[in-house]
């Protein structure tokens, strides 16, 4: 028996990650605003951000109702039930959290934030080594070798 049998992580730490970010983002915003370029590199980028934000709630959203009509967690911290390979999860084996870091990135353009674009990688890379490599242990150990040919069609991000 391993740490993965039951779950990947006992806490969510997606969730408190990105909320973590974004306080951070608004905050370091506030205190310590960043130059942004001016016009008219700032209304393609508000386009842009805008484009991104539409894209990243799509992704989100498509991934919670496939994880939902497949009767599994959408929940980082506890154990699946079957494997999602189909949807969103066709095209990145973590699209919510792609999802998120999109969605971070497109708000961050759109309000001319920089903080947000840095925040959103940091939140991205601390989520990959605080929950998406033990995920990955969690769902070999409970999948084998459909997980492993799974992952070798799919990529961890995009």
């Amino acid at each position: 028996m391993t740490a993965y049998d039951d779950r990947p992580n006992r806490i969510p730490w997606p969730p408190l990650l990105y909320s973590a970010a974004i306080l951070a983002s608004v905050l370091f915003g506030w205190f310590f605003p960043l130059r942004w370029l001016p016009r008219p590199f700032s209304d393609v980028l508000f386009a842009a951000g805008w484009l991104l934000i539409v894209g990243g709630l799509a992704l989100d959203l498509g991934a919670m109702t496939t994880l939902s009509r497949a009767r599994t967690t959408i929940w980082p911290n506890r154990g699946v039930d079957h494997l999602v390979s189909s949807g969103p999860f066709a095209i990145s084996r973590n699209p919510i959290y792609l999802g998120n870091t999109t969605l971070m990135i497109g708000v961050g353009l759109a309000a001319g934030i920089a903080w947000f674009i840095l925040f959103a990688l940091f939140a991205a890379y601390a989520t990959q080594k605080l929950a998406i490599e033990r995920e990955e242990k969690h769902l070999e150990h409970r999948f084998g070798k459909r997980y492993r040919e799974y992952m070798k069609k799919v990529r961890r991000w995009f």
